[in-house]
């Protein structure tokens, strides 16, 4: 298992190992030693999700307060997807930028981000499954979302499918009138790197206590 940190400082992609025979495939797609290593501190799950989407379905750009803010430690057990983290923290050197990761059922790579960042994925192809693993559960008045199509994040999402076929994107209609990085900004619904620094340093603090 091999940790390499995206151009969003404090997310990684996770390289895994494989281990294939005449009946499949075994892989650890999570690990808490070489984890915390990367990190620095273990990842407390609080939370399982899987998410199965078809061709052209885009979620996100979604995040949460913080603190205590949601980490998510995130895989793509079948089919792909373009997994994006965005740096929403306000004050961060890299606000606003983006970086990519591809989950599939090929490379069974995963990618970790932690609280403050934003977090969006596009299915490439039907029934795509996505599995990730959260720092706290899913609460609804504190979690937010910024438009995935925002041209001043400028994320240059995959206009086929894995098939080679276009894809028309398909949001939710909450993710449809997700405002925009400057609106959020205005809106003052954005973390700031000085709460997620705060709350990171704190006993109970940040995605790896």
């Amino acid at each position: 298992m091999e940790f390499t940190e995206l151009a969003v400082p404090g997310a990684y992609r996770v390289d895994t190992q494989h281990f294939a025979d005449d009946r499949g495939v075994f892989l650890e797609w999570f690990k808490d030693a070489p984890f915390t290593a990367a990190a620095g501190a273990p990842l407390s799950v609080q939370q399982a999700n899987c998410s199965v989407s078809d061709a052209g379905v885009l979620r996100g750009i979604h995040f949460a307060d913080v603190p205590p803010g949601q980490a998510k430690y995130v895989t793509c057990a079948r089919g792909a997807v373009l997994d994006v983290v965005v740096d929403l923290r306000v004050g961060s050197a890299t606000f606003g930028h983006w970086d990519s990761v591809l989950l599939d059922d090929v490379d069974r790579r995963a990618i970790y981000l932690p609280e403050g960042l934003g977090h969006a994925f596009l299915s490439l192809e039907d029934a795509s499954t996505v599995m990730y693993l959260c720092s706290t559960p899913y609460a609804p008045g504190r979690e937010h979302e910024v438009s995935p199509l925002d041209p001043a994040i400028g994320i240059d999402w995959p206009t086929h499918g894995r098939d080679g076929q276009p894809l028309e994107y398909r949001l939710s209609p909450k993710d449809q009138a997700a405002p925009t990085l400057a609106q959020a900004t205005e809106q003052g619904l954005l973390p700031t790197m000085a709460q997620v620094d705060a709350w990171a340093s704190t006993p109970s603090g940040g995605a790896a206590q």
